[in-house]
Formats: C-alpha cells, sequence, structure tokens
C-alpha cells in the first residue's frame, strides 16, 4: 500500500517544490521594458501591400536586425519592408529602413538613431521578408542576406557606411518566396555559407479564393499550395557561391519552411540545420562531415507534436537552459498549438512545454519571432516570443483568438520550468501587437538585452530594458564578449563560449539567422547574478581546415561589468 502511494505523495512534493520556486520567481524585482521608439528617432511601418484581396505573403513580414555596419560599436538596425503591389498603388513606403545609432549623445539615456537608408544606397524596393547579418567575405565589415518574395538580394558592406548589390556577381539566385536564412560554415573551410528558407509555391495569377464565413475572401493556409525547396549556397571564398542543395542532400520539394536554427545538436563539433516548416514536418539535418546531411527528423522526435501531427511551426531557436551543455530548441506555432520547448536529451528531444509552464499558457497565441536570452541577468536563459494572427478577422470566428496579441516573456525558474512575467516588466511590453520578426540587442551598451519588434502591417516597436536598481536592489552584474576570428570566421559565428562562476556555468553558441525572418546582436551577453567575477572563460573557436577541433582561449579571474573582445589569435 505504502508502495502505491509513494508515487502520488512524490508527484505532489515536486508540485509543491515547483509552485515554491515559481513564487519566489515572482516575488524577485525584474527589470522594466520600456518603448522608447519615437524618442529614439525610429518612424517606421510596415508595408505589407495590403488592399483588401489577402494576398498570402500580405502576413507574413517582416523580419528586422541588429547591425553594428559602421563598426563604431554602437547596434544599429536594418527593418525589412515589404512593397505595393503592380496592380494598387499607395503612398506608403517601398523600401526597408536602416538606422544608424548614434549613442546618447543629450544624456537623457536613449541612443539617438537617424535613418541611413538613402545614404547607405537600400532605398531600393524589394518585397522584403527575411535578413541575416555576418562578414561573408572576412573583411571586418558586416555584410547582409535579404530574403524577398521574388528574388532574394546580397548586400556587401563597403566600409563607407554603404552597401553594394552583389546578388548577381555572387551567383546566387533564389527566385523564390524566401522567408528566414542564416549564415554559417557547414564545410569549415572559414568562409561562410548560407541556408535560406523557401515557403510556398505563390504568386497573383495562381492566388486561390479561401474563406473563413463561406462568403468573404481570407487568406489561404500553406495548404493550398505546393510548398518550396530550401536553398544551401557554399561560399567559394572568392565573392561567388555554388547552389549545393542537392549535393548536401537538403533539396525537399514538401517543404514549407518559414524558420531555421543552425546549432550542433549531436555535440560532435559539426553545424547541423533545423528547419521550422509550417504545416509539414519539421526537418533536421544532421551534418555529416563530408559536405552532405542526412534528415533525422523524425529518427530525433522533433517533426511532429506529441500527438503525431505537423505543426504550424514558424520561428525556432535554439540554447542551454538547463545548464546542461547540450542546447534545446523552442518553436513558435500556430494558434491552438502550444509552444513546442523541445529539450536535448544527448540524441533525441522531448517536448518539455506542458511541464515546463509554457504549453497552456502559448495555447492560444500564434508565435512568429522567439527566442533564449537571459534578460534579468541572473545567469539562466528566459524565452521572448512576438505573437500575432493572420487573419484580422480572426475573432468573429474564433471568439478566444484575437489578431492583435501580447507578447510572450518566459522568466527561467531554475528548474527546467518557466513562467510568463511580461505583465511584471512594465505596461509597454503588454500592448497587444501583430507581431513576426523579434531580435535582442544592447543597443545602449549598458550590459542587459534590449528587444525590436517587427510587426505585419505596423510600426516596429523598440524596448529599453531598464535594469533591477530599485528598493535597494543592485543591478545583476554581467560579462559581455564579442568574437573577432582570424583563422576561422571574422564573426567567429558557430564557436561556444563557457564561463564559470560561484553560481553556475553558462555556455552559448554564436549564431547567425533564428527567431523569425530576424538576426540578433553577433555578442554574448552572460548574466552573473551577484558574482563579481568570473573564474573562467572558454572559447572554443569554429572548427577549420586546418583545426578540426576548433581552437582554444582561455582567460581566468575576469572582472564582472565589462566587455571583452576576444581576438582567436589569442589561444591557448
Amino acid at each position: 500500500m505504502l508502495q502505491l502511494m509513494w508515487p502520488r505523495f512524490g508527484l505532489l512534493f515536486l508540485l509543491i517544490f515547483q509552485t515554491s520556486i515559481i513564487s519566489q520567481a515572482i516575488a524577485k524585482p525584474l527589470p522594466q521594458f520600456v518603448d522608447i521608439t519615437t524618442q529614439a528617432g525610429i518612424d517606421f511601418e510596415h508595408n505589407s501591400g495590403a488592399f483588401g484581396q489577402k494576398y498570402l505573403p500580405e502576413t507574413m513580414g517582416p523580419g528586422c536586425a541588429f547591425i553594428d555596419y559602421n563598426n563604431d560599436g554602437w547596434q544599429d538596425i536594418l527593418l525589412v519592408n515589404g512593397k505595393d503591389w503592380p496592380n494598387h498603388t499607395t503612398q506608403r513606403r517601398q523600401t526597408m529602413a536602416l538606422y544608424r545609432n548614434d549613442g546618447d549623445s543629450d544624456g537623457d539615456g536613449i541612443p539617438e538613431f537617424i535613418d541611413q537608408t538613402t545614404s547607405a544606397g537600400l532605398d531600393l524596393p524589394f518585397y522584403g521578408l527575411g535578413v541575416a547579418v555576418a562578414d561573408y567575405d572576412n573583411d571586418g565589415d558586416l555584410d547582409f542576406y535579404l530574403s524577398c518574395l521574388d528574388l532574394d538580394r546580397l548586400f556587401q558592406n563597403q566600409g563607407d557606411g554603404s552597401f553594394l548589390d552583389q546578388t548577381e556577381k555572387s551567383g546566387i539566385l533564389n527566385p523564390s518566396f524566401g522567408t528566414s536564412c542564416a549564415w554559417f560554415d557547414y564545410d569549415n573551410d572559414s568562409y561562410l555559407d548560407l541556408f535560406v528558407a523557401n515557403y510556398v509555391e505563390w504568386s497573383i495569377e495562381a492566388d486561390l479564393f479561401c474563406t473563413l464565413d463561406g462568403t468573404h475572401k481570407s487568406y489561404c493556409t500553406p495548404e493550398s499550395y505546393n510548398g518550396q525547396s530550401s536553398k544551401l549556397y557554399r561560399n567559394r571564398g572568392d565573392g561567388t557561391f555554388a547552389d549545393v542543395s542537392r549535393i548536401a542532400r537538403i533539396e525537399d520539394k514538401t517543404s514549407k519552411s518559414l524558420g531555421v536554427c543552425i546549432f550542433d545538436f549531436n555535440t560532435d563539433g559539426l553545424a547541423d540545420i533545423f528547419e521550422a516548416n509550417d504545416t509539414q514536418p519539421n526537418k533536421l539535418y544532421q551534418n555529416n562531415g563530408d559536405g552532405t546531411f542526412i534528415e533525422q527528423g523524425m529518427i530525433a522526435g522533433v517533426a511532429f507534436s506529441e500527438d503525431g501531427k505537423a505543426t504550424g511551426a514558424m520561428g525556432v531557436d535554439a540554447g542551454d537552459y538547463d545548464g546542461s551543455g547540450r542546447e534545446s530548441l523552442v518553436i513558435g506555432n500556430f494558434s491552438n498549438e502550444m509552444i513546442n520547448l523541445y529539450h536535448n536529451e544527448g540524441s533525441f528531444f522531448i517536448d518539455d512545454a506542458p511541464i515546463a509552464n509554457v504549453g497552456s499558457s502559448s495555447l492560444l497565441t500564434l508565435t512568429f519571432g522567439c527566442f533564449f536570452f537571459d534578460f534579468d541577468l541572473d545567469g539562466q536563459l528566459d524565452i521572448f516570443t512576438a505573437n500575432g494572427h493572420l487573419e484580422d478577422e480572426i475573432n468573429t470566428v474564433q471568439s478566444e483568438v484575437t489578431y492583435a496579441q501580447t507578447p510572450h516573456l518566459y522568466l527561467n525558474t531554475g528548474n527546467g520550468a518557466f513562467i510568463d512575467v511580461v505583465a511584471k516588466v512594465g505596461p509597454d511590453l503588454q500592448r497587444p501587437i501583430v507581431g513576426r520578426g523579434t531580435v535582442h540587442g544592447d543597443i545602449d551598451n549598458d550590459g542587459d538585452w534590449d528587444l525590436l519588434v517587427a510587426t505585419c502591417g505596423g510600426p516596429v516597436y523598440l524596448y529599453r530594458n531598464d535594469a533591477i536598481t530599485t528598493g535597494g536592489v543592485n543591478a545583476p552584474s554581467w560579462i559581455k564578449v564579442l568574437l573577432v576570428g582570424t583563422e576561422s570566421n571574422r564573426n567567429g559565428i558557430g564557436a561556444r563560449v563557457s564561463i564559470l562562476t560561484e553560481q553556475r556555468k553558462q555556455t552559448r553558441t554564436l549564431r547567425s539567422g533564428a527567431s523569425y525572418c530576424s538576426q540578433s546582436e553577433l555578442s554574448f551577453i552572460f548574466g552573473l547574478g551577484e558574482a563579481t567575477q568570473v573564474e573562467q572563460l572558454d572559447v572554443r573557436w569554429p572548427p577549420t581546415l586546418k583545426h578540426r577541433q576548433g581552437r582554444r582561449t582561455v582567460l581566468q579571474n575576469i572582472k564582472a561589468n565589462q566587455q571583452l573582445v576576444i581576438q582567436e589569435d589569442n589561444i591557448n
């Protein structure tokens, strides 16, 4: 009898313990996110081209990016935009926007952003959706790739504040429905290659009539259209690229991909590819190390939901949120499908969303952008999601689902669980929006992550993270790390950085892309909590043809609250 009762008591004890931990997390002071968009000088509204015809691409964009394009140490902002349709013109903006961060020149705590789109040579009309930032030519300047509805674009940084369209010269040709994209070095030759996610076969001429109420046209779901294969472009190192999609075995025309995340899921030192597909099975391409990949999504347990169905997967990110040393996945899904939190067990994944308290709370929201980040600097990765529906009239047919939706901000409680604290970090972040791409970056160089959220057909929002300094509580400590590769790629993309303090060990990987159609700052910020120093910082640089395991840099006894610029030449 006692043996039969023990599991119940054990479960009860676990629930009481979890409740206690969550109560402590709720009680502690949290940073506040403040909307500084207007004060910072940012005036941008996304143009989806919508004028009542309900064309599918109108619902999907846009992405956004943090990019220090002028190397002055301040994060600038790149905003992707659509444009008017050929059969309908408006007075809305037709180009992307590049805002230069001039820092806090007047001392009011708000950086000043200046629109540099025209002077940078970016005042060109494209129906853009996604963006990925990296120094693909290893010349010290950040370039970017723009995915578009018709023909993607590659922009090379000229080093003088301007960009040059190198698409034709590079040999890249992707006339598809491009969405998320990411730079990574899959063949370890020190030149960054490019993965581009493509969605469905759509055109104005092939547009279909779909309806929610049986009478009026609504936006079609992806089931109405055939899928498109994603693309893998190998960087030859001379400014040109080769389409190796078929050779590398990632070509699959059944895919309807919206998100991509590059991470080493089996910790073998090779960059693998996770592809988030909308209403089709997700794909996990394991890097074989010989220029080819093998698809392992079903075997690894990430292809379908726990009930065996393909979800409406959107954005994705990877992170070691529990200190296991392995990166797990967070995936944003359609409404009435909870967020996935795939815990990495080593060779397979288990969806911990229900027991981690992110499942039921995300059931009614439609999540596009999502990522791991440590917003309160306690040394544990939290989760942010940008939410918003596709159909502006969804509430007429689903009373519990809305078009504009509040973001989720999941605080890591430290026991494998999270709690949504968006209501605890100020009123600005609680505003319902039609969220799409979202990223994190340190816009004011104060050592904490600020937020940028793009919306569909609406404004962009810039939220400043205001540290905990009230009620006698001191702000937590931090260390910021910027990598400079010499033998590996210039940004150190793919590098794995670990730090050790008295409290815990933390591990992060530098990646391009992730979230949804967007690019976060290419730096690390490690929250240290109350620690005053880092006992050891360990950089495992990306593998190269010369050093197959990657070179290693180890630093010790580092004082907190500073930024480190670590060059690969500083090795042990």
